[in-house]
């Protein structure tokens, strides 16, 4: 199983949350506006990054910026 591995993984490129306003969940929680986090994954719609838990979570593009 690939996700497995993506801890692990070298990071792809690196992204910085511009903000937190979700429509349908929570994610001030897991991610923290103005700080850079690893891509270990990415898709069309979703960037996978190690946030703030530790662990790995899916996150929407629109949070992010590229650094």
């Amino acid at each position: 199983m690939l996700h497995e591995t993506w801890k692990d993984k070298e990071p792809v490129k690196k992204v910085e949350v511009v903000h937190t306003d979700a429509q349908k969940f929570k994610v001030s929680d897991m991610l923290t506006v103005g700080k850079q986090y690893d891509v270990v994954n990415e898709t069309e719609e979703y960037y996978q990054i190690i946030d703030n838990s530790g662990l790995v979570g899916g996150y929407f593009k629109t949070y992010f910026k590229e650094v």
